[in-house]
Parts: structure tokens; C-alpha cells; sequence
């Protein structure tokens, strides 16, 4: 975002912001809170809510909050950011430590009240910036180190004022985990720094002068200025981790097959990695056509998330490839690469499930490792889970013994679904209520197409939390 996408007045959609009705912010009153807050009010203080919008404990207790009165309370400057990072509100700490009234801060662009020294070194509102936009892609706090950020000083256009800051970046969560305020706290120890500046002696001078601090004091600004050491080392660490990600995509891509399948129109895959483990996890799917009657499907799911569950995960994706191809039984291919995961170090408890279609005689024939059953939905809507024909995960029993496999028949129309687990599993819930839901989706919508089809499964099942799934997630969806 540049400073010209977000112009100084700019008013935020829905958010009173004006300034003349919240002059009196910037003096303690006893009155009314100022207009500007009144949204942040508790509902058991409007009269309109009722008495139904109490809290249980608000009824008991007889609580009447008033959050206006409370942020403006609060001792810690503390200013509110729509996620277009214009100013919404400022509380009087913050008017105070700013210099600006609320007339020059609310519906303003921060950066256009708060811009960066022209000097060469100026890097304040550069790292600021990074903060904000780190904390709007994650949902997650972002505390910065000590920063220098000279300020301009007010009525001097051009002329910046050296100041110290530390700051916390406060990420407010609506009901889909995104982020709708940020609240942008911040603590002024220019004071603190010149001090320890001061108390540091030049080459040649006496120790003496450290005793113009406190032990405290002394103790506290060397901490700051460790802190910004620190802050220059995680900067390091997040260039190396966006390097390490870049090659994990690519390796990841070059893994799988792609999505668009431009010669399966009746077939969608979705792959949404989860949102650590620089986005690279464990699972596959594939897509092959044994002859011109018959298509083999799979998914699979490697134990573990990152580079390590990759490679392992490439290697039995390709061998499953083979096997089916060798053999064009599930049950068969399965075991081959049940007896191949011996030799794969990480392959240990990996889940697979392998299906041939054959559109000539109308069934789907299929075999499982350890993995949740397919689900095939028949044209009238009924949803038949695919759970006859299951084995033990890969390398972890005796693979000597031929797995099972097993034939259901389907009516043109139907619809075939495979998928791993992070489309069914939550954290602290039977796996069982997951593959309801999942039911219950494909029941619903078996009658779109496969590309609408795999976009409304995935918005029924997976959640929209702060920083995206806990698992990683492949779904097939494919049109018999």
C-alpha cells in the first residue's frame, strides 16, 4: 500500500469520524463519552439492546461498562487503525504524547500524519509499515523493538523532532478471524534513550558520567537497545525464511500435479497447505488415465509438515503413480507401496487411499490405508461412504499380506469424493463429526458442478481462523 492509496480525510465506511464532535477528547471531563466512541460502548449501555444483550454476568452483577469512558482512561497511548490503516480513534494519552488534535487525526492515513524524516537513516515509518501489514496477513500481535521515529513537530512543516518509541500493534478479530481494528499502542522513551545516551562516555572521558543514571534506568535503556538488536536479527531470519519458502514452493509444485485439469473437465482438486511449515506439508493427490475407460484417483497423507514430509511425500506419490499404472488393481498398488514405505525414511503411518474408476462398467473400485473412506453421491442425493475395504496405514504392520479392496457400483451422474484429513479434522472433536459435516455438505451441493462443488465443500468445512487451517488439506471432487 502507498501513502497515496490512503489520502489524508479520508473517512472510514460505517465509522463516525468527526473530528469536531470529539474536540473536547483532548481534556478530562466527567461528562458523557465523546460521540466518536459511543460505538464502542457495551451493549447493556445502550437502551436499545435490551436486556437480552447482558451477559449472563452483567445481569447477575448489574455491570454497566462504559468503553468509551474506559479507553479513554487508559494510561497507554493508544490509537485505533481501520485495516486500510486510516485513524479511527485516539484516546487523551495519545492526543497528548502526539501533539495533534483529534481534528488532525481521525480519517487520516497514518503515514500522511506520520511521515518519515527525509533523513538518509530515517526508517521508522518503513518498519512501522511492516509491522501493521506482518500483523494484517497473520491476525497475530506484532511488538516492535525500540524504534527511532523522529516526529514532525507541529506548526514547523519540515522540521522533525528526534523521538523514541516502543510499540505493540494489537490485532481486533471479527467473528471469521479477520482482522477489523488494530489497535496501535504505543510507550514514548525518548527521555530514556537520551539518557543512556548521555551516560555512555566518548573515547578518552571519565566512567564517571554513567552516574547520571539509575541502576534501574541504566539497566532498562540497555535493554532497549538490545531489543533493536534483536529486531535487526529477526528481520535477518525472516529474509532467510522467505528464501527457504521460495525454494519449498517450488519443490512443492514441482510435486504435484497442477490444478487445472484442462483434460478432466468432470474433476476439481483443491490443495490448501496449512499455515506454518512454509506452506509445503505432507499430503498429495493424483489424477491418472490407466486407459479410456478407466481413471485411478488418489490422496495421501504424509505424517508430518515441512521440506522432510515433502520429500517423502514426493517419493510415495510418484511409486503409488507406478504401482496403479503396473497393476490397475487398488489393492495391489497399495500393497506394493506399503512394502516400498519400508525403505522411505518418514514413510512410517502414512495414509493413502487408491480408486479406479471405470466408466465402461459404472463402479468405482477402491482400497485404503488407514485413510478416511471416500464418499460417492449418488444422483438422488444419498451419500454411500466407501469404508468396506480398509487396511492399516503403510509400514506399520505385516505388508506381506495383500490388502483389500472393494467394488461399488454408481449411476451416471454420481459424484466421487477423496480428500484427507485436515478437510474433516478439529482440534478436541471426533473425527466422526467431521465426515458428518462433510456428508451433510456433499448432500446439499452433489448437484454443481465439480469446480462450485469443491468450493462450497470447502467453504462448509474449513474455517476462516486467524492464520488459515491447522492442517493441510487435498480434496478431489469428480463427476461420474
Amino acid at each position: 500500500m502507498s501513502d497515496s492509496d490512503a489520502p489524508g480525510g479520508r473517512e472510514s465506511p460505517g465509522i463516525r469520524t468527526d473530528p469536531e464532535a470529539d474536540a473536547d477528547a483532548e481534556a478530562e471531563t466527567a461528562a458523557d463519552p465523546d460521540p466518536e466512541f459511543a460505538h464502542t460502548r457495551s451493549p447493556s449501555s445502550s437502551p436499545e439492546a435490551g436486556a437480552e444483550a447482558k451477559t449472563e454476568a452483567e445481569t447477575e452483577a448489574d455491570i454497566d461498562i462504559d468503553f468509551a469512558k474506559v479507553f479513554q482512561a487508559l494510561p497507554s497511548p493508544v490509537m485505533l487503525l481501520a485495516p486500510d490503516l486510516t485513524i479511527i480513534a485516539a484516546n487523551r494519552a495519545y492526543v497528548q504524547i502526539s501533539g495533534r488534535g483529534l481534528d488532525e487525526l481521525v480519517g487520516r492515513f497514518i503515514f500522511d500524519v506520520f511521515p518519515d524524516s527525509p533523513s538518509e537513516e530515517a526508517t521508522g515509518a518503513r518498519t512501522l509499515r511492516t509491522s501493521l501489514e506482518r500483523l494484517l496477513a497473520t491476525g497475530e500481535r506484532d511488538t516492535m523493538a525500540l524504534q527511532k521515529y523522529d516526529v514532525e513537530v507541529p506548526d514547523r512543516p519540515g522540521v522533525f523532532e528526534e523521538r523514541y518509541w516502543s510499540t505493540v500493534n494489537i490485532p481486533v478479530l471479527d467473528a471469521d478471524g479477520r482482522v477489523s481494528l488494530i489497535a496501535h499502542r504505543v510507550e514514548e522513551v525518548t527521555a530514556l534513550v537520551r539518557a543512556r545516551q548521555a551516560s555512555t562516555p566518548a573515547p578518552g572521558t571519565q566512567h564517571a558520567a554513567l552516574t547520571t543514571l539509575s541502576h534501574e534506568d541504566a539497566m532498562t535503556a540497555d535493554l532497549l537497545t538490545r531489543s533493536q538488536e534483536l529486531q535487526e536479527l529477526n528481520e535477518e531470519l525472516r529474509k532467510a525464511h522467505a528464501r527457504t519458502h521460495e525454494v519449498a514452493v517450488t519443490l512443492q509444485r514441482a510435486m504435484l500435479p497442477g490444478t487445472a485439469l484442462p483434460r478432466h473437465d468432470f474433476a476439481a482438486v483443491r490443495y490448501q497447505p496449512a499455515a506454518s511449515f512454509l506452506n509445503v506439508c505432507g499430503d498429495w493427490y493424483d489424477l491418472i488415465d490407466l486407459d479410456e475407460d478407466r481413471l485411478a484417483a488418489a490422496v495421501g497423507d504424509v505424517v508430518g509438515h515441512g521440506l522432510e514430509a515433502a520429500g517423502v511425500m514426493g517419493q510415495l506419490r510418484s511409486a503409488l503413480s507406478a504401482a496403479i499404472r503396473a497393476t490397475g488393481r487398488p489393492a495391489d498398488a497399495l500393497t506394493t507401496l506399503a512394502q516400498h514405505a519400508h525403505t522411505v525414511e518418514g514413510a512410517l503411518a502414512t495414509t493413502a487411499v487408491q480408486a479406479v474408476i471405470d466408466r465402461a462398467a459404472h463402479t468405482v473400485t477402491y482400497s485404503c490405508a488407514g485413510h478416511p473412506p471416500p464418499l460417492l453421491a449418488h444422483p438422488d442425493g444419498t451419500v454411500q461412504l466407501l469404508d468396506t475395504a480398509t487396511d492399516p496405514p503403510l509400514a506399520a504392520g505385516d505388508d506381506t499380506i495383500p490388502r483389500t479392496q472393494a467394488t461399488a457400483p454408481y449411476i451416471p451422474g454420481a459424484t466421487l469424493v477423496l480428500y484427507t484429513d485436515g478437510l474433516i479434522e478439529r482440534r478436541g472433536e471426533d473425527i466422526d463429526h467431521g465426515l458428518q459435516r462433510l456428508t451433510h455438505s456433499l448432500r446439499r451441493h452433489h448437484t454443481l458442478p465439480p469446480e462450485p462443488l469443491a468450493d462450497a465443500i470447502l467453504t462448509d468445512l474449513v474455517p476462516a481462523p486467524r492464520r488459515g487451517p491447522d492442517d493441510d488439506t487435498a480434496l478431489v471432487v469428480i463427476r461420474l
